[in-house]
C-alpha cells in the first residue's frame, strides 16, 4: 500500500493572513509542520501543495518538496485532489499546514484504520480529541464532531454538539483535529462533487463527504498540540515549543 502525505498551504488565511510564514522557534510554521511530518517516517513521500510562491520557495530552499496548484481552490481537499490525480498511490494523508506539533503516534492510529479495513468500506479516517473546557466547546473556531457507537462521524459543527440541554446526561465533546487520511478515489470524488448548503453554512469541508454518503472513521487521540488559527494560538505554540 503506497501512502503519501500532502500538506495544503494557503498564504492568505482569512483569520490570520500569512500565519504559515510566522516564526516558531527559529523556523516558519509551515517548515516546522513539513519537517514534523517527514520525521514520522510513515510516508513514501511528503509534499507541501500551495498557491503561494512564498511558501513554495520556503519549502524548496530548505530541501523539501513542494507542488504549486494549477487552479484556485476553495478547500485543502480540492487542492490535494488536483495534486494527486495522476499519482500512483493508495492512501493520501492531509496534514494541515498549521499543525507544527504533528507526531507519529496519532498518524499511525489513522493509518491502521485502512490496514484493518479489508473490505475497503471506509473512505476516510480522521482524528478527534476529547475536550472539557466549555469555552473551547463553545468556540466557533473549534470544530466539533459527534460519532456513532462505532466511531463513524455523524456530523461536524462549529456549534457545541450535542447541545447540552441536560449536562448530566454524560455527553462527551470531541474536537476534530485537522488530519485526514483518504482513499485516493474518495478524494477524487470529493473534487468532482459540488458544495452543498451544510458545508457552505458551516465552512467545514469534511461535511461534504457526509452529505454524499462517504464513511468517515474517527480515531480518538490524547495528543492535542496547538493548531495555529489566530495570533493567540501562535503565542501558545511558542510557549509550548520552548518547553
Amino acid at each position: 500500500m503506497k501512502i503519501i502525505s500532502m500538506i495544503p498551504a494557503r498564504y492568505g488565511a482569512s483569520r490570520f493572513p500569512a500565519k504559515l510564514m510566522q516564526d516558531l522557534g527559529g523556523k516558519t510554521v509551515i517548515l516546522r509542520t513539513y519537517e514534523a511530518t517527514v520525521a514520522t517516517k510513515l510516508f513514501d513521500e511528503v509534499y507541501v501543495v500551495t498557491d503561494s510562491d512564498i511558501i513554495f520557495n520556503e519549502i524548496e530552499t530548505n530541501g523539501g518538496k513542494a507542488i504549486m496548484s494549477k487552479e484556485e481552490h476553495q478547500s485543502g481537499s480540492d487542492r490535494i485532489a488536483e495534486a494527486v490525480a495522476d499519482l500512483d498511490i493508495d492512501i493520501v494523508v492531509n496534514v494541515q499546514g498549521d499543525e507544527p506539533f504533528t507526531e507519529r503516534e496519532s498518524l499511525e492510529k489513522v493509518l491502521k484504520v485502512f490496514q484493518n479495513d479489508h473490505e475497503n468500506k471506509i473512505d476516510l479516517a480522521s482524528l478527534m480529541v476529547e475536550i472539557h473546557d466549555w469555552d473551547e466547546i463553545a468556540n466557533p473556531n473549534t470544530v466539533k464532531v459527534i460519532v456513532d457507537q462505532d466511531n463513524f462521524a455523524l456530523y461536524f459543527s462549529r456549534s457545541p454538539i450535542p447541545y447540552p440541554r441536560d449536562r448530566e446526561a454524560g455527553a462527551r465533546y470531541f474536537k476534530h483535529k485537522g488530519v485526514y487520511a483518504f482513499r485516493k478515489q474518495a478524494l477524487l470524488d470529493f473534487y468532482k462533487l459540488p458544495m452543498r448548503f451544510l458545508e457552505a453554512t458551516e465552512k467545514i469541508e469534511c461535511i461534504r463527504y457526509l452529505e454524499y454518503g462517504k464513511r468517515i472513521k474517527m480515531v480518538e487521540t490524547q495528543v492535542e498540540g496547538v493548531e495555529i488559527d489566530t495570533p493567540e494560538d501562535l503565542e501558545r505554540a511558542k510557549k509550548q515549543w520552548s518547553k
